[in-house]
């Protein structure tokens, strides 16, 4: 069978398998974001109920296989009788704990990233926020995260495309996204696991480089502006 009429079939079945993808991973990079700055806060706090828990949480989830994460959010949450309240997007139950799961595991390395920016932050910056009377939190968020955001943009974006990869796991567990249309089309079309794989890689490499390229506009809009 010639090749074009093969990928004829194959893309329309990868294209909602990557729109899958997509929508999994946006919505678990807003999340994470904001858990993660939260959480960054927390481990910068000066109350140490704060920076124990922030601590706790990047301790346990940094170093929990993210498959495990999956296994405890996809059959633990829903005999606790934990299931989404909501669905949006067009996402379903097993499509929302998969948010869950990578949300979870990814806002330990977000947090770290951000912590990392924070350290970069000259203390003086602080001492001045403080020296005109703002409060912790006005400093953090006014003075030390705008600037801690701007250093670690290439360590955040490679925390991103962890992620990005990370959502083929949701495969795994019956969520059809990209990868799990990798294997409907090899059962389907089982000479062509070459093909299938090289459409799967090539979809994968485009939101990687155009994540990349995010990364590289952002760094120069930001370098302007200093």
């Amino acid at each position: 069978m010639d090749l074009l009429p093969q990928i004829g079939e194959m893309l329309p079945r990868i294209l909602d398998g990557f729109l899958v993808t997509l929508k999994l991973t946006i919505l678990s990079l807003l999340l994470s974001t904001v858990v993660g700055a939260v959480l960054a806060s927390m481990r910068v706090s000066p109350v140490a109920p704060f920076r124990a828990f922030g601590t706790s949480y990047v301790n346990v989830f940094r170093n929990t296989p993210l498959v495990v994460m999956f296994i405890f959010v996809v059959e633990g949450l829903p005999q606790l009788g934990v299931r989404p309240r909501f669905t949006t997007l067009g996402l379903g139950y097993f499509e929302m704990y998969a948010i869950i799961a990578l949300s979870t595991y990814t806002a330990a390395f977000v947090c770290e990233a951000i912590r990392s920016g924070v350290n970069t932050v000259a203390t003086g910056q602080a001492e001045a926020a403080r020296a005109v009377g703002l409060t912790f939190g006005q400093t953090l968020t006014h003075v030390i995260l705008p600037q801690a955001f701007r250093a670690v943009v290439p360590p955040l974006v490679s925390v991103y495309i962890a992620c990005t990869k990370n959502s083929a796991i949701a495969a795994a567990f019956g969520v059809l996204e990209a990868t799990g249309q990798l294997s409907s089309l090899i059962e389907d079309f089982p000479g062509s696991v070459y093909l299938a794989f090289f459409l799967l890689a090539a979809g994968y490499m485009v939101l990687v480089f155009v994540l990349a390229g995010l990364s590289s506009l952002v760094e120069r809009r930001w370098a302007v502006s200093r």
